[in-house]
Formats: C-alpha cells, sequence, structure tokens
C-alpha cells in the first residue's frame, strides 16, 4: 500500500509512477475522499476537545449555587456525546472506504526500472549456458511425457476437469526429486525452511496484495478461507504485526507448496502440459530486509534462484521487467526464462521482486531503530516453478531415442541418470 502522507504531499510522484506502469487508476479520486476524511476527522476532534473542556468545567462547579450552571453543562454534554458518537461513525466510514480505495493502487516503480509501454520492453539482462543443438526435431515437453507414460493428462481431467496433471512412475518420482534438490541448495545459501499450511485467511491475501484486486484468481474454500496461489502468501504474513530489530534482518526463508490459481483469462492460452495449470508446485523464497538492504538483497535473491538452474545446467536468461510489466505490488522484478526447445521459446520459470515497503505497509511490520519504528522492505521470489524445470529437463535432455537423461547433479536425488 502506498504511503497516504506521500500522496497528500506529493501526488505528482505517485502519478508518474502510474502513468510508467501504463495504470488507469484515478489517483484524484483517492485525493478528493481523503481532503473529505480529513475535514470531518477535524471536526471530529473538535468535538471531542470541547467534550474535554465541558467536562472540566463540570468538575470545577463546586456547592449548590453553581447546580444550575453544572446542570445545563450536562445537558450539552449529552448532546455532545450523540455528535460524537455520530461523528465517530461518519469518521469510521470515511476512513474504511479510503483504504479500500488504497488498496486497489499499484505499487510505484523503482526509479531504476526501464520505462516500456508491453513486455516487449523489458530488458534481457544477462544469459547463462548453450543452447543446444540437436541432430534431430526436439520433440516438446507433454509429448515426451506422455510418450515415456509418466503424464497421464486424460485421468487428471477425468479426476479434476481441464488444466491438471497426474504424474506417475518416474514422473512422480522426478517432481519430488526437484523439489528436495531445490530446497537443499536454498538451505546452503542460508534460508530456513519452512512448510507452511496451504490454506490462508482473507486478511493474509489483502496483506500481499492478491486482495482485493485479483479475487476472480484465487480459489476460495470457505466463508473466509482461500488456498494459497504462491508459497509467498504464508510466508510474508509470518511476521504480521510484528516489530522486528535489526539484529533479526535479513530474515530468509524457503518453502514447498502446492499452489492453486484459477487463471482466469488464459483459456486456450499457452496451457499445454505442465504449462499453467490450476495447481503446481513451486519452492518459494521470501526475504525481509532492512530499507536499505532491499536491493542488493534483490540481486542476491535473483542468484539464488539461477543457481537452481545452473546445477540443472539449463541454459537460461536473466529479464528485467519494464514498467508496465511489474506486477501489482512489485517496485523491481527480474525473471528467469529457460530455454525450451521443443517449443522453440523463452519460458518464465521463475520471478523475483522486491516490494519494498508496499507489503510491509498492508501487513503492518515494522523494524524498531532506537527510539524510532519503520517499514521493513519484503522481497519474494519463485525458487523454481517445479513444473517448468521438469518440463525444461525433458525438452533440453532429451535423446534421439525418445529418453530423457537426468542432469548430473540431479541423478543422487532422481536415483538414476536417465528416464526410458
Amino acid at each position: 500500500m502506498i504511503d497516504i502522507k506521500i500522496i497528500r504531499e506529493n501526488s505528482a510522484i505517485i502519478k508518474e509512477g502510474l502513468k510508467k506502469r501504463n495504470s488507469k487508476f484515478n489517483l484524484d479520486e483517492i485525493i478528493l475522499l481523503d481532503v473529505d476524511y480529513r475535514k470531518v476527522l477535524k471536526e471530529n476532534e473538535e468535538l471531542k476537545a470541547k467534550r474535554n473542556k465541558i467536562s472540566d468545567e463540570i468538575g470545577k462547579v463546586k456547592g449548590t449555587e453553581g447546580q444550575g450552571g453544572r446542570e445545563a453543562l450536562i445537558k450539552e454534554m449529552q448532546s455532545l456525546k450523540q455528535k460524537i458518537k455520530d461523528s465517530d461513525e461518519k469518521l469510521n466510514g470515511f476512513e474504511t472506504t479510503l483504504i479500500e480505495q488504497m488498496f486497489y493502487i499499484p505499487n510505484i516503480p523503482d526509479e531504476t526500472v526501464p520505462v516500456g509501454k508491453s513486455p516487449e520492453d523489458n530488458k534481457v539482462v544477462r544469459h547463462s549456458g548453450e543452447v543446444r543443438k540437436f541432430g534431430f526435431e526436439p520433440l516438446d515437453h507433454q509429448t515426451l511425457g506422455e510418450n515415456l507414460k509418466i503424464f497421464d493428462f486424460k485421468t487428471a481431467s477425468k479426476l479434476s476437469g481441464s488444466r491438471f496433471a497426474l504424474l506417475k512412475n518416474e514422473g512422480a518420482k522426478i517432481e519430488r526429486a526437484l523439489i528436495n534438490f531445490m530446497i537443499d541448495i536454498h538451505l546452503s545459501r542460508g534460508y530456513k525452511e519452512i512448510f507452511p499450511p496451504f490454506i490462508v485467511e482473507k486478511k493474509c491475501l489483502i496483506g500481499t496484495g492478491q486482495l482485493p484486486k485479483f479475487e476472480e484468481e484465487l480459489y476460495k474454500c470457505g466463508d473466509n478461507e482461500y488456498l494459497i496461489p504462491t508459497a509467498e502468501v504464508p510466508l510474508s504474513n509470518i511476521h504480521r504485526e510484528e516489530i522486528l530489530t535489526e539484529e533479526q534482518l535479513p530474515l530468509k526463508y524457503v518453502a514447498y507448496t502446492a499452489c492453486f490459481r484459477r487463471e482466469a483469462g488464459s483459456y486456450g492460452k499457452d496451457t499445454s502440459g505442465l504449462i499453467r495449470n490450476h495447481q503446481f508446485n513451486k519452492v518459494e523464497l521470501v526475504k525481509f530486509t532492512k530499507p536499505e538492504d532491499s536491493m542488493v538483497e534483490l540481486e542476491k535473491m535473483v542468484s539464488d534462484a539461477e543457481e537452481v538452474l545452473r546445477q540443472l545446467e539449463l541454459p537460461y536468461r536473466v529479464v528485467e521487467l519494464c514498467t508496465a510489466d511489474l506486477g501489482f505490488s512489485s517496485a523491481k522484478t527480474y525473471d528467469l526464462e529457460i530455454w525450451m526447445p521443443g517449443e522453440k521459446k523463452w519460458r518464465e520459470v521463475s520471478s523475483v521482486s522486491n516490494c519494498k515497503d508496499f507489503q510491509a505497509r498492508r501487513l503492518n511490520c515494522k523494524i524498531r531503530r532506537g527510539k524510532k519504528l519503520e517499514f521493513i522492505h519484503t522481497l519474494n521470489g519463485s525458487g523454481v516453478a517445479v513444473g517448468r524445470a521438469f518440463a525444461a529437463i525433458l525438452e533440453n535432455f532429451q535423446n534421439s531415442d525418445g529418453s530423457v537423461s537426468i542432469p548430473k547433479n540431479l541423478v543422487k536425488y532422481f536415483g538414476k541418470d536417465k528416464i526410458t
């Protein structure tokens, strides 16, 4: 959430940030609402100040000679109580509406983010690994998986409908191997492992920015409960309503979870095999940092996610997203994209973001610095999406006979060096 003080004192900065994002959010409505809110707040404070003054005057009345004046003051006090009650209700209504509207304002891009109008304006920062040259026409991962009898999308559809995957035999085993492999890498790089609940309360999703704007993307499973779209949600909420010390930071968490997304609006679009399923597995990274350290920690987190791809020997590139392609809560984001030879395209496998104090303001998570309290900065990133890494291994390590070799660093987790 954006600081209301910045909107009041320098709305031009916010408007410029929204313009860079190509956001159509009308900040003027927030500004006018805030003017009305402050007007009611001032009236409310004046009424309460008057009440306190009358209360003092009543207390000063001595003896029977001042009884008439005392009764007049008491009568005025009773009238004030009703006015204050009405004013409190009006003030609470304005405050609730103001906060609800502010929940729809996206984060403002960091000044280092390249300005752009579409994903085509994203900037490729670097490449790693060589794109393999095949002596045969490479197959896509869905065809490979079905030929090897490790994917069964027909049965998945019978069980759950479209866009779910059923993994079996070596398919189930390699998914599990990849999860353990990724977790171990991140533990070696200083992260603390968490296994969180897969169902969270509504306030958790408000805290990280999925609600109220992206309700249609979520699976609701109760009056106040939702299936998590990513482990970022429970991990970021671990320190909701807490005050941390400088000595505690940075805090670094890693978690494997299943993730659940409706993917509304993507019907028939780029949804083959293990891509854009409603349920998928992901290893997620989350950091809580000092404000002055968050950009350095962002680069470190990108490197942590890259390490997974380096050890899997997958060709990838790092892409810096432009202003128009940033996620709602992000101030700066890097995507990691792997080469998919069967599809002949780059596929995102990780998105690593610095949200600065945007989420912390919604979560009310602060750092104590002497007598001063300050909002911390939060970062999150995939470390990495398991299904997409699985798909990339199938396509990049396929052989002419239809078998698939296993990256050497994954063999000890999988148990053998080839799927036939």
